[in-house]
């Protein structure tokens, strides 16, 4: 049976994603870039039954090295409960030419994720060591005082069960915040305490340097000039191009200037609130647990919207800044009064409509054109929102703190970056994330221009489908604060995904600053691109 319309629309905006390509071992995977995870898994030769239909290959497990030790990686929300399971391991792994010896992760032998589907061979978790999985379990068997092995093995209905409780990312989001994945009561059990302290910072450093993610264990090694990466994402839709979809690690591009940035710090979460207890040796230090950053306030075709009446009222409003997430995901009360203004989930496609989110003192909208998707192939007079209902935090209770969660959406329509500062001591450099708006102000009516094209020519928008770039552009074309700009790409018959084709891979280390292009697909490689 062939899906509906709505059923299109549906899959269509959350298959989308975001992949870049690393080595692990000998073999080349495109991963689903995360901002919103820690951890980094890939789909190995062992996940024959749910991998049976991917196209990208599979990890062969050849030189695994096992620390026997199973990850299971919980994805969802209330509505949602997908998950992620095989051991974990370490073996060489190579982004952008930046290589890691016995880099640990997960070799995932089952999986019930979009990850198959949505052509990626697994995740890239850019996120703190803090709130990785992979991390707290090698800490703790290394450090135990005990012979006994830790093998977290729970029965699927039950990691399901247990995932309920958290908040979202991705279109079918990891539950990431490991005391409460699988493990203890909303306090935490004695067990789960003793797994989130070390004693000395420089015990905490070590454990970074040796089993951290990929990311933090670069910074913790020293070999980036910045404990930072920055990520641009290019549309892939309606007014296909925008930024140049790119990830740049170590230092922002080199035509955008920091000073350009609205700079804001990352939520910390004390051990009362479940996070890391800290050293002994520095006992006021307050950890982060994700890119999780201060909300001013939201607006909606210029009017400022009440909070959500469903968090508690003590609750700070904060957002997560997640590219691992395809929508937009705010408080259920407060996504249903923009629906209602939009007049319901299905609305004309014009006139545009303004979604803003002060940060920092500063408006950051979503682009007009990102804010929507066609809910119909070929019919661009009908839209739906780019927007969906999540979880709300509750005070005292488990889970995150933030009530939005701004996905892919948002981040087409700014430079985001993303800055670690100390991983041991984050009182001396505080964790911050940097955002540049980069939207058109006569994005609006440019909408209606594509819109209007596609009414005369009586087909849909666009859609992106075109392999990863074999090299970097001689020279970039820029735009706001020097963001490099994404050229014209080929596309499919408008408003029909086509057939996706691979790219050729390659890369190339120029000191320490790397840009990489990352592509928007369905269904695709990326290469890596480098400048010096």
């Amino acid at each position: 049976m062939s899906p509906s319309s709505e059923d299109w629309h549906q899959n269509t905006r959350d298959a989308l994603t975001y992949n870049v390509q690393i080595q692990v071992g000998e073999t080349h995977i495109p991963v689903v870039l995360d901002t919103g995870s820690s951890d980094l898994w890939v789909l190995s030769t062992s996940c024959q039954e749910t991998c049976s239909s991917t196209k990208v290959p599979l990890y062969p497990l050849s030189s695994f090295r096992p620390a026997h030790l199973d990850a299971k990686l919980l994805y969802g929300d209330s509505n949602t409960g997908t998950y992620a399971q095989g051991p974990i391991g370490s073996d060489s792994v190579s982004l952008a030419g930046l290589n890691l010896q016995s880099q640990y992760f997960s070799a995932i032998n089952f999986t019930n994720t979009s990850v198959v589907q949505t052509g990626s061979g697994g995740i890239l978790g850019l996120g703190f060591p803090f709130n990785s999985l992979v991390w707290i379990d090698l800490s703790l068997s290394q450090n135990s005082s005990s012979n006994a092995k830790v093998h977290r093995d729970i029965h699927t209905e039950e990691a399901i069960d247990a995932n309920s409780r958290f908040p979202d990312s991705l279109q079918n989001p990891v539950t990431r915040w490991f005391p409460k994945n699988d493990l203890g009561d909303d306090a935490g059990t004695p067990i789960v305490r003793s797994m989130r302290q070390l004693t000395t910072t420089a015990a905490l450093q070590s454990s970074i340097v040796s089993y951290g993610p990929l990311i933090p264990r670069l910074v913790a090694q020293g070999m980036l000039d910045s404990p930072m990466f920055s990520i641009t994402l290019q549309r892939d839709t309606i007014q296909i191009g925008g930024n140049e979809g790119m990830l740049s690690i170590g230092q922002l591009p080199p035509s955008v200037h920091s000073e350009s940035l609205t700079w804001v710090s990352v939520r910390g979460y004390s051990a009362s609130q479940g996070g890391l207890n800290p050293p002994s040796d520095a006992p006021e230090e307050v950890y982060p647990v994700a890119w999780e950053i201060p909300l001013d306030d939201v607006w909606f075709d210029g009017v400022k919207l009440r909070r959500s009446k469903m968090s508690s009222p003590n609750i700070t409003l904060s957002a997560l800044i997640d590219t691992g997430n395809s929508l937009i995901r705010g408080p259920p009360d407060v996504v249903a009064q923009i629906l209602a203004i939009l007049g319901g989930p299905l609305f004309a496609c014009s006139p545009p409509h303004s979604l803003v989110f002060e940060i920092g003192g500063k408006h950051f909208p979503v682009d007009p054109r990102d804010f929507v998707s066609e809910a119909r192939p070929g019919n661009p007079d009908l839209c739906s929102a780019n927007l969906v209902p999540t979880d709300v935090p509750v005070s005292g209770g488990p889970g995150y703190l933030y009530s939005w969660n701004l996905g892919n959406p948002f981040l087409k329509g700014v430079l985001a970056a993303f800055h670690y500062g100390s991983l041991t001591r984050p009182s001396q450099n505080p964790p911050r994330v940097g955002l540049l708006s980069t939207v058109d102000p006569n994005a609006g009516k440019q909408l209606c221009d594509d819109k209007h094209h596609a009414e005369e020519e009586h087909e849909g928008y666009p859609i992106i489908a075109e392999p990863a770039p074999a090299s970097l552009p001689p020279a970039w074309s820029t735009g706001v604060g020097g963001v490099p700009l994404a050229a014209r790409p080929t596309v499919t018959q408008s408003g029909i995904p086509g057939k996706f084709t691979n790219g050729v891979s390659g890369a190339v280390q120029i000191g320490v600053g790397i840009w990489i292009a990352v592509l928007a697909e369905f269904v695709t490689w990326m290469t890596w691109r480098v400048a010096g």
